[in-house]
């Protein structure tokens, strides 16, 4: 499905490893024509990381999307009753997000969005970021699997000899991944 015309929420959690490659999807989907709305957690908003410093990834997001980031539960929380989103998807997802999304808890910006989007059965996209996908918190990942309306970007073992455990979504497989959830498809193979 075009992403043209779509309005996308791409909500940030930590894995700040990632957000490099993230934000230049997000300039591709801008470039596709997609209307994004930047959502951010507590952890993405004030640790600041050898990746780089909250402010300047809240300014990037706000010039690629050309409006301001939403930061808090409470500004997020209207995206259930307004509808106003045709696909969310959490990039980076972190295990703990992971956990609390499939464990019900909402307690950042981003799953407070994921749960307010959730329950207008619209498409949900997780791309998976944790060291420990194939440790503690593959059940977590299996829930999610197994809900309605969740989607995965593909995702493999990042460095199976240093960090065995460790999980890491494909950046190259972001927009198939949100074309295809947009048409209620997972796209395959989920495992590369």
């Amino acid at each position: 499905m075009e992403l043209k015309g779509k309005k996308i929420g791409i909500a940030f959690s930590g894995s700040f490893c990632t957000f490099d490659k993230v934000f230049r999807e997000l300039e591709h989907l801008k470039e596709a024509g997609a209307e994004i709305y930047p959502i951010f957690s507590g952890a993405a908003i004030s640790i600041e990381s050898r990746f780089g410093k909250p402010g300047e990834f809240l300014k990037r997001a706000g010039e690629i999307a050309g409006r301001e980031p939403i930061c808090g539960i409470e500004e997020a929380e209207p995206i259930g009753p307004k509808g106003y989103l045709d696909l969310l998807a959490i990039i980076p997802c972190t295990g703990n997000t992971a956990a609390k999304l499939a464990n019900g808890i909402t307690d950042t910006a981003v799953l407070m969005a994921a749960k307010a989007h959730l329950r207008n059965g619209k498409p949900l996209v997780i791309f998976i970021s944790t060291n420990d996908g194939l440790g503690a918190n593959m059940k977590n990942i299996g829930m999610l699997m197994n809900a309605k309306n969740i989607y995965f970007v593909p995702f493999g073992q990042d460095d199976a000899e240093k960090k065995p455990n460790s999980l890491v979504a494909h950046c190259d497989k972001i927009i198939p991944t949100l074309e295809m959830a947009l048409e209620g498809q997972q796209i395959q193979p989920l495992l590369v």
